[in-house]
This record gives structure tokens, sequence and C-alpha cells, in this order.
């Protein structure tokens, strides 16, 4: 047996490689996918030749980018982590043949997996397979955005993702997957306001019909405007807390602005490019603000016995729950067959195409 593989073989090459398929063995079992979720930033800083795991070497004991050789180097075989797969065989009491899962294997047509060491996060029959992309890894993201605001507010004691949202202003700054699914978490929770802020007409658009207020930073100042109408007391004006999900530099100095005197930056993105333009002598500085990196990598110190990935995988459930058919409506921009993934790929790298999200259909 074999399977089709996403590959990507040097910046800008795509390719779909045929590989023989993982031997199953007692303990494992098999899946073959149904849907695989595209994430255009990771996925594409491979494609362009931005990651910088592609140029120096991460040292994991030292928390470290160094000169050296590339620590995944092309090659890239790996590609996606937003895989949902119905299981096909098994040798393990664990997971049981029919289950339809979510999975974090890349863009492959089938895969062996030993449940002991990857998850495996059954889709409950209430919820549409292809909204499960969003099960193991995009929606955990997200989510853990909310516990940084909430650790933010309560330290070790959280016992809700509402804990830093509810009752409180929030712009998320952004208007891709990840500023979305984070929006309508933060809405969920019983923010008392939420807007979006992004350039893109299509984006805002796609917010606005999920039901989410939305401002053009690219109009009047958006700082101004939301700290004219979001008054705490005197000289304390703006919102409680804001996500950035947009990786690049004017999008973190914007989060800034927003915020009010000693509020938090949550910020959920990738800058390839680095952060250069970001003015950390103005409202930083003077407003005495905090900028908290959220990535999936970690939940906030203290959490992570009762946040694990299983919770926000479970919170990631209850969310597809409520908005499911406004996602698969307005947030899932295409659903492409599986063979189509190279072209599309290399498309979405040269700025070809444009999409919010893409679905693979296996």
């Amino acid at each position: 047996m074999r399977d089709r593989v996403v590959v990507v073989s040097g910046p800008g090459r795509v390719e779909l490689v045929e590989q023989e398929a993982g031997e199953l063995r007692d303990g494992t079992f098999r899946v073959e996918t149904l849907y695989s979720g595209v994430s255009a930033g990771t996925e594409l800083s491979f494609v362009k030749g931005t990651n910088p795991y592609l140029n120096v070497t991460w040292n994991a004991g030292l928390g470290l980018f160094q000169p050296g050789e590339a620590s995944t180097p092309y090659p890239v075989t790996r590609l996606g982590y937003m895989q949902v797969g119905r299981v096909v065989a098994s040798r393990t009491p664990a997971v049981a043949v029919g289950a339809v899962g979510a999975m974090t294997y890349g863009h492959r047509s089938g895969y062996v997996a030993d449940p002991v060491a990857e998850r495996f996060v059954p889709l409950p029959d209430d919820l549409d397979p292809l909204l499960g992309v969003y099960v193991a890894h995009m929606g955990p993201i997200c989510a853990n955005g909310l516990l940084h605001a909430a650790a933010d507010l309560c330290g070790a004691d959280v016992r809700s993702l509402g804990d830093g949202v509810r009752g409180r202003r929030v712009a998320v700054v952004g208007g891709g997957v990840v500023a979305l699914l984070t929006a309508l978490f933060a809405r969920r929770h019983g923010a008392a306001s939420v807007v979006v802020l992004d350039p893109t007409p299509q984006r805002r658009a796609v917010a606005g019909a999920l039901g989410l207020e939305t401002l053009d930073p690219d109009a009047d100042d958006p700082a101004v405007a939301l700290k004219t109408r979001w008054n705490h007391a005197a000289g304390d004006r703006g919102a409680d807390v804001v996500f950035q999900c947009r990786g690049q530099a004017w999008a973190l100095q914007l989060a800034l602005r927003l915020l009010r005197p000693q509020g938090t930056v949550v910020d959920l993105a990738f800058y390839q490019a680095g952060a250069d333009a970001v003015r950390f002598g103005e409202e930083f500085h003077h407003n005495g603000l905090a900028l908290r990196c959220a990535q999936i990598g970690r939940v906030p110190r203290g959490l992570a016995p009762t946040w694990d990935r299983e919770r926000l995988s479970a919170e990631t459930i209850g969310l597809l729950r409520t908005y499911g058919d406004q996602i698969r409506e307005h947030l899932v921009s295409a659903v492409v067959p599986f063979a189509q993934a190279p072209a599309l790929l290399t498309d979405l790298a040269r700025g070809r195409r444009q999409e919010l999200q893409v679905v693979l259909a296996g």
C-alpha cells in the first residue's frame, strides 16, 4: 500500500509523492484522510523559504536559534497540522475501526499512528467532519490565546477561557483564520465588545458575516476611534486586551496603540520577517504595556496540569457546535481535491490566489 504525500522539495517547489504506507503493528491504527486544512502562515513559510527552521539550528535545550545546519532542511515531508481521518484498520483497543477523528500528521492520503505517541481526537456525530480540521491544533492555538489573557488576570487560578475576556473590551488585529476563531472564542465567552481590525475588505466582510464588528486600520485612526469609545476612567482609555494575529510589524504597532494603560497584547502571530518597525519607545513605554507570546507549544506557566491540549480541543468542539454553520459558510473559502495541493500551495505562496481557509478533500 502506498500513500500520497505533499512534499516541499525546495523554495517554491511542491510535489505530490508516493510513499510506502506505514506498517500496521500491534498497538497502532491506520486512518484514511477525509479532510486536510491548509494553514497559510506556517505552511507557506516553508514554500517561500522564510521559516527560520530552514536556515538555522533550533537548540531546544537552550531555547535559542543558532548558526548551523537547518533544523528542518528540504525536502519538508511533513507539512500541515489540520487533518481529519477515518480509521480503516486498528490493532489497538484504544481506537475503533470506523471512528472519525482529528489529527496532526500532515498532508497525506493516509497514515499509521501510535495512540500512545500521537493524538486522535474523536469527533462527535453532530459535528460536520470538515470542521474537524480545527479540532486537534488550530482551534487550540486560538483557545490558548484566551488562556493567556485569563492567566494575565488570574495567574494559575483560571477556571474558564472567559476569565480573561468576560465583560471586557477586546480588539483582534488581523482577519485570518486565527484572528476570526479567536474573536469568536472571545464573543462566546462573554466579551463586552469584540472588534476585528484588518485592512483587507474581503476579510472584514467575512468577519461581518460572522457577526463581528470590524474597523479598517487604513481609514481613520482606529486607536483614536476605539479609545474615544472605550473609556474606563480619566486618562484610562482603550482595549482591555488585544489579540494580535497578523505577523507584520504594523499590526503589532497598532495592537500596542489600541490598549489602555497597563493592558496586554496577547500575540499569536508569526513574524517571518521580524518586526523592525515596532516603536517600543512610544505607547509600549509610556503606557506601561505588556506583550505575551501565546503559542500552542506551551500554555501559561502553572496551567499545564488543568489546561492540556485535550481540554483546548474540547473547547474548540464547543465553539464549532455554536458557530459551525457560519464558519463552514463564511470562513472556509475553498474545498479542493487533494491532488491539486501542489498547485494550490504554489499559487498561494506566489500571491496568484487568495483564500482564507482552504481544505483539501481526500
